[in-house]
């Protein structure tokens, strides 16, 4: 029995360069930074080294959400509910009448959501415990505990949208929307679900998540012009820039998709997930775990590295990431290594963590699909830790276009993913 193939039929993003997939894919091409400093609280009055960010500040939950029903949710939520409506409609899947899952092509109880968050709902986490020491228990709001739970992301946007298939989030820090998107993929695979909505939401841009990574020293304390800020493989990086977003991808059976034409962006044609048993934040230096879960996704798809064309990094823009996936690239390509064009859009929309893997998901499935691969901007000074081709500051177009495509994810705790995508 031939295995169930899995394509990409929507497209869904909120992003710092964005507040839809189509203007953040416009933007990315661009090199266009969306970083800027934090708005969202007063970093320099607080006292804070880490004074930018890349914030969401074109966002508009109405354009998706009543506005009773968005004060009952979290940002992150928002975030989320947004971009699956945009991916949803982009499938051609949602009823125009009633704006959940058309029966005309799908039963609800066969579309489900897997979207995964680092954070989930801190935003309303922190804003409730200030009513609590401020004004009292009996203040709280009643809604804290929906808004705060991570699992309360997909199953607003099965609400939402009347998906009564598989739902869950899986959190596995950065790396939590690519592993939402792998087990979508997976779910599909078995038979529980011929429609999956799958990514990632992040909106943690507090105090609080801001001083913890400025104190163990993950985060750049950049103070000249912020669009600088995030330099992956760059020799003078000194971390990451913290993000905020959401991206999504309908994920649905290549055999149903063709029979009621839709739009097949890419297929997903392998995963793979490993962890590096190692340490609670830093990668394993040797890379067995991210080579590792490559090798898998790889072998799901029946495809070996010779195959790959590009490779959307997780390039945070830390020190001992991009030296550690620089390492495992050279490992996994060989002498093809510095032939192999390899980017980070953290350079343009910063590391917005368990949403991180599922934003650059949406970029690489463009990327096949329009052949266009975006640029590492901010890449100046020559690491020689790092030398592979990241395509420097402008997109490229290669010759043929690409036609495999790796997307990797890491996160704290050791967590990897790596996803395969194809052109069909």
């Amino acid at each position: 029995m031939q295995p169930i193939r899995v394509v990409v039929t929507g497209l869904g993003a909120v992003t710092p360069v964005g507040v839809d997939q189509p203007s953040t894919w416009e933007a990315l091409v661009a090199g266009r930074s969306g970083i800027g400093p934090i708005t969202h609280f007063d970093a320099a009055g607080l006292g804070f080294e880490v004074r930018v960010a890349a914030e969401v500040n074109a966002f508009d939950p109405a354009v998706a959400i009543d506005a009773k029903s968005a004060r009952r949710m979290d940002r992150v939520t928002q975030l989320a509910v947004v971009a699956s409506r945009e991916a949803l409609a982009d499938a051609g899947l949602l009823d125009g009448a009633s704006g959940r899952i058309d029966r005309a092509w799908h039963a609800p109880e066969r579309v489900g959501a897997f979207i995964g968050s680092g954070m989930g709902g801190i935003v309303s986490f922190l804003g409730e415990h200030d009513v609590l020491t401020g004004r009292g228990a009996r203040r709280v709001s009643p809604f804290t505990i929906p808004m705060v739970l991570i699992d309360s992301i997909p199953g607003t946007v099965a609400i939402q949208f009347g998906l009564k298939g598989p739902n869950m989030a899986h959190v596995s820090a950065c790396a939590s929307g690519a592993n939402a998107i792998g087990e979508a993929f997976e779910a599909i695979r078995r038979g529980a679900a011929d429609v999956m909505v799958a990514g990632g939401s992040e909106a943690a841009i507090t105090p609080l998540v801001v001083a913890g990574f400025q104190n163990m020293g993950a985060l750049s304390k950049w103070q000249g012009e912020p669009r600088l800020a995030s330099r992956p493989f760059d020799a003078a990086r000194d971390g990451f820039v913290m993000g905020e977003g959401a991206g999504m991808l309908v994920l649905e059976r290549l055999d149903r998709a063709l029979a009621r034409g839709a739009r097949v962006y890419a297929e997903l044609v392998g995963y793979g997930s490993t962890a590096d048993a190692v340490h609670a934040t830093a990668p394993a230096e040797d890379g067995e775990g991210m080579l590792r879960a490559i090798h898998m996704a790889l072998a799901e798809g029946g495809l070996t590295a010779g195959d790959v064309e590009y490779v959307n990094a997780h390039g945070t823009s830390t020190p001992l990431n991009d030296a550690v996936e620089t390492r495992v690239l050279r490992s996994l390509f060989g002498e093809r290594a510095g032939a192999v064009p390899v980017s980070s859009i953290k350079s343009m929309v910063g590391h917005l963590l368990g949403a991180g893997g599922a934003v650059e998901a949406v970029a690489t499935v463009r990327t096949l699909e329009t052949g266009v691969v975006p640029p590492t901007i901010n890449l100046h000074t020559p690491d020689p830790a790092c030398d592979l081709d990241y395509v420097p500051h402008t997109a490229r177009r290669p010759a043929g276009g690409v036609r495999v495509a790796l997307s990797n994810a890491l996160g704290f705790g050791g967590h990897n993913a790596a996803l395969i995508f194809s052109r069909v």
